[in-house]
Formats: structure tokens, C-alpha cells, sequence
């Protein structure tokens, strides 16, 4: 299998986007941080290529990203992103701001779901 490389090139983007997260970004986070989510460890605004993850489990893989309204007219781009990502193994998980908003328990049920959790 291929080997993603964690580019260092982003490094002040990501801390960037670290210090400026959205709210559902804050929400997520303090929901999955320190391994509150089934003990897994997950990274936030994590480097793998040419990209940027909002969200990253080495454990399982897994990519969640968390999109606004911008992702509907860059459609092409994300998928192109996800096949990258799928190319190396990753699950992609992507979920609407508004939905994880209004709703962030379906949010964390639906990636203990697809990652078969207990």
C-alpha cells in the first residue's frame, strides 16, 4: 500500500486554521479529543499530501471533514481529494456543518456506525 506523506509545507496553515476553528469544528473536537470518542486518538487540521484534514484518526484511517456551503461549488475538487485519499486506504467521511450543528450526536453515531464500533 501506498505511504501518505505528512507534509510539513502546510505547517502555519494548519496551526492557522487550528487557532480559527469554526464552531462546529470546536464542537466536533471536544467531543472526539483525548480519546473520547471509544479511546480513539484523532488529529485536527492534519497534513497528508498536498491537503489539509479537518480531522484525522491514524487508528482507523479515517478522515472526517466537516463541510460549509463553499464544498457545493467545489465539488470537483473534493472528490478528486477523496480519491487521493481513498487511493491510500482512507475512509472519507464528510458531514454538512448545519446537520453536525443541529445534530452531532447522528454525527458521531453515523462514524461509530461505519467504523463498527461497539
Amino acid at each position: 500500500m501506498k505511504q501518505i506523506v505528512n507534509s510539513e509545507k502546510f505547517l502555519p496553515r494548519r496551526r492557522e486554521l487550528r487557532q480559527n476553528q469554526t464552531e462546529v469544528e470546536r464542537m466536533f473536537w471536544s467531543r472526539v479529543r483525548n480519546g473520547r470518542f471509544f479511546g480513539l486518538k484523532f488529529k485536527r487540521q492534519y497534513g497528508m499530501g498536498s491537503y489539509i484534514l479537518d480531522f484525522y484518526c491514524r487508528e482507523k484511517n479515517l478522515a472526517i471533514e466537516l463541510d460549509g456551503s463553499q464544498h457545493i461549488e467545489n465539488v470537483e475538487y473534493d472528490n478528486a481529494r477523496t480519491k487521493y485519499l481513498n487511493s491510500f486506504g482512507m475512509t472519507v467521511l464528510r458531514f454538512w456543518n448545519n446537520d453536525a450543528m443541529r445534530d452531532m450526536d447522528a454525527v458521531l453515531e453515523s462514524i461509530r456506525i461505519n467504523l463498527g464500533l461497539g
